[in-house]
Protein backbone atom coordinates (compact mmCIF):
# COMPACT_ATOMS: atom_id res chain seq x y z
CA UNK A 1 0.00 0.00 0.00
CA UNK A 2 1.15 3.51 -0.72
CA UNK A 3 1.48 5.94 2.15
CA UNK A 4 -0.27 8.85 0.44
CA UNK A 5 -3.98 9.35 -0.18
CA UNK A 6 -4.42 9.55 -3.98
CA UNK A 7 -5.73 12.86 -5.26
CA UNK A 8 -7.43 11.37 -8.34
CA UNK A 9 -9.99 9.13 -6.60
CA UNK A 10 -13.31 9.68 -4.91
CA UNK A 11 -12.45 9.86 -1.23
CA UNK A 12 -13.98 10.72 2.10
CA UNK A 13 -12.48 11.83 5.38
CA UNK A 14 -13.54 12.16 8.99
CA UNK A 15 -11.87 13.88 11.90
CA UNK A 16 -11.88 12.69 15.49
CA UNK A 17 -10.10 13.10 18.79
CA UNK A 18 -8.67 10.13 20.66
CA UNK A 19 -10.82 9.46 23.71
CA UNK A 20 -9.99 7.76 27.00
CA UNK A 21 -11.92 4.62 25.99
CA UNK A 22 -9.66 4.29 22.90
CA UNK A 23 -6.54 3.82 25.02
CA UNK A 24 -5.17 0.44 26.08
CA UNK A 25 -2.85 -0.72 28.88
CA UNK A 26 0.16 0.54 26.89
CA UNK A 27 -1.29 4.09 26.90
CA UNK A 28 -1.87 4.25 23.17
CA UNK A 29 -4.82 3.62 20.86
CA UNK A 30 -5.78 -0.06 20.94
CA UNK A 31 -5.53 -2.00 17.66
CA UNK A 32 -9.24 -2.82 17.79
CA UNK A 33 -10.04 0.91 17.81
CA UNK A 34 -8.20 1.37 14.51
CA UNK A 35 -10.34 -1.39 13.03
CA UNK A 36 -13.47 0.33 14.39
CA UNK A 37 -12.38 3.57 12.71
CA UNK A 38 -11.91 1.66 9.44
CA UNK A 39 -15.42 0.26 9.74
CA UNK A 40 -16.93 3.61 10.78
CA UNK A 41 -15.53 5.55 7.84
CA UNK A 42 -16.44 2.73 5.45
CA UNK A 43 -20.07 2.85 6.57
CA UNK A 44 -20.19 6.65 6.48
CA UNK A 45 -18.68 6.81 3.01
CA UNK A 46 -21.05 4.18 1.64
CA UNK A 47 -23.94 6.10 3.21
CA UNK A 48 -22.89 9.18 1.25
CA UNK A 49 -22.42 7.29 -2.03
CA UNK A 50 -25.49 5.07 -1.87
CA UNK A 51 -29.23 5.68 -1.94
CA UNK A 52 -32.42 4.00 -0.68
CA UNK A 53 -32.95 2.04 -3.88
CA UNK A 54 -29.47 0.51 -3.80
CA UNK A 55 -29.67 -0.10 -0.04
CA UNK A 56 -32.93 -1.99 -0.51
CA UNK A 57 -31.19 -4.42 -2.91
CA UNK A 58 -27.69 -4.94 -1.49
CA UNK A 59 -25.44 -4.81 1.55
CA UNK A 60 -21.69 -5.20 2.04
CA UNK A 61 -19.85 -7.58 4.36
CA UNK A 62 -16.17 -7.38 5.19
CA UNK A 63 -14.34 -10.56 4.27
CA UNK A 64 -10.74 -9.47 4.87
CA UNK A 65 -8.88 -6.74 6.74
CA UNK A 66 -5.17 -5.98 6.34
CA UNK A 67 -3.85 -3.32 8.71
CA UNK A 68 -0.32 -1.98 8.96
CA UNK A 69 0.32 -0.13 12.22
CA UNK A 70 3.01 2.45 11.47
CA UNK A 71 2.94 4.90 14.42
CA UNK A 72 0.95 5.24 17.61
CA UNK A 73 -1.78 7.64 18.68
CA UNK A 74 -2.34 8.71 22.27
CA UNK A 75 -5.03 10.42 24.33
CA UNK A 76 -6.32 13.72 22.90
CA UNK A 77 -4.56 13.33 19.54
CA UNK A 78 -6.47 14.85 16.63
CA UNK A 79 -6.90 12.15 13.98
CA UNK A 80 -7.94 12.29 10.35
CA UNK A 81 -9.19 9.12 8.68
CA UNK A 82 -9.30 8.94 4.87
CA UNK A 83 -10.93 6.32 2.67
CA UNK A 84 -11.20 5.60 -1.03
CA UNK A 85 -12.33 2.74 -3.24
CA UNK A 86 -9.75 0.49 -4.85
CA UNK A 87 -10.05 -2.35 -7.33
CA UNK A 88 -13.62 -3.52 -7.77
CA UNK A 89 -14.88 -6.51 -9.72
CA UNK A 90 -16.84 -9.73 -9.49
CA UNK A 91 -18.43 -9.72 -6.03
CA UNK A 92 -15.58 -7.86 -4.29
CA UNK A 93 -14.45 -4.31 -3.76
CA UNK A 94 -11.30 -3.10 -2.06
CA UNK A 95 -11.53 -0.13 0.30
CA UNK A 96 -8.40 1.67 1.40
CA UNK A 97 -8.16 3.60 4.66
CA UNK A 98 -5.31 5.74 5.96
CA UNK A 99 -5.24 7.16 9.47
CA UNK A 100 -3.13 10.23 10.23
CA UNK A 101 -2.18 12.50 13.09
CA UNK A 102 -1.33 15.67 11.23
CA UNK A 103 1.11 14.61 8.50
CA UNK A 104 2.13 11.44 10.35
CA UNK A 105 0.72 8.17 9.02
CA UNK A 106 -0.46 6.05 11.95
CA UNK A 107 -2.05 3.10 10.18
CA UNK A 108 -3.15 1.99 6.74
CA UNK A 109 -5.76 -0.61 5.99
CA UNK A 110 -6.97 -2.48 2.96
CA UNK A 111 -10.35 -4.13 3.42
CA UNK A 112 -12.05 -6.49 1.00
CA UNK A 113 -15.83 -6.17 0.96
CA UNK A 114 -18.27 -8.59 -0.66
CA UNK A 115 -21.56 -7.36 -2.13
CA UNK A 116 -24.52 -9.41 -0.93
CA UNK A 117 -28.01 -9.56 -2.42
CA UNK A 118 -30.58 -8.47 0.17
CA UNK A 119 -33.19 -11.06 -0.92
CA UNK A 120 -30.97 -14.14 -1.24
CA UNK A 121 -28.29 -13.29 1.34
CA UNK A 122 -25.74 -14.55 -1.19
CA UNK A 123 -22.79 -12.81 -2.83
CA UNK A 124 -23.80 -11.02 -6.02
CA UNK A 125 -21.84 -9.65 -8.94
CA UNK A 126 -21.17 -5.92 -8.74
CA UNK A 127 -23.25 -4.49 -11.56
CA UNK A 128 -23.10 -1.15 -13.31
CA UNK A 129 -25.40 0.58 -10.80
CA UNK A 130 -22.86 -0.06 -8.03
CA UNK A 131 -19.87 0.63 -10.30
CA UNK A 132 -21.40 4.01 -11.12
CA UNK A 133 -21.68 4.84 -7.42
CA UNK A 134 -18.11 3.79 -6.80
CA UNK A 135 -16.81 5.81 -9.73
CA UNK A 136 -15.78 2.75 -11.72
CA UNK A 137 -16.49 2.01 -15.36
CA UNK A 138 -17.27 -1.42 -16.76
Amino acid sequence: MKDVVPKNVISHQMNLKVQKQDIDALNHVNNVVYLQWVNDISEKHWGILSNKEIDSKYFWVAIRHEIDYVNQAVLDDDITVYTWIGETGGVRSIRNVHIYRGEILLAKAKTTWCLVDMKTNKPTRIKQDILNILGEKS
